[in-house]
């Protein structure tokens, strides 16, 4: 399922904290998934990213978000 491999893309790298617990669970699924735990991340995030597409009231929350920053946006630009 890794799609974004056949896409080419600019990459920004970063740094992700997580409970040693959840970076021990998180190293066994990628083993089990034969991928890195950097593919196993980049398929979690896209998979979160489609669910809020998705979500109306996330859409909702989104749009405000973007009126807010328009709006200084434009105050900025003056």
């Amino acid at each position: 399922m890794a799609w974004y491999r056949d896409i080419e893309m600019a990459r920004k790298n970063m740094t992700l904290r997580l409970p040693a617990e959840q970076a021990d669970e998180l190293e066994a699924v990628a083993r089990a998934e034969g991928i890195s735990v950097s593919d196993a991340v980049r398929e979690a995030i896209a998979e979160h990213i489609a669910r809020k597409r998705t979500d109306k009231a996330f859409r909702e929350r989104l749009r405000a978000v973007v009126e807010r920053d328009r709006e200084i946006l434009e105050r900025l630009a003056r």
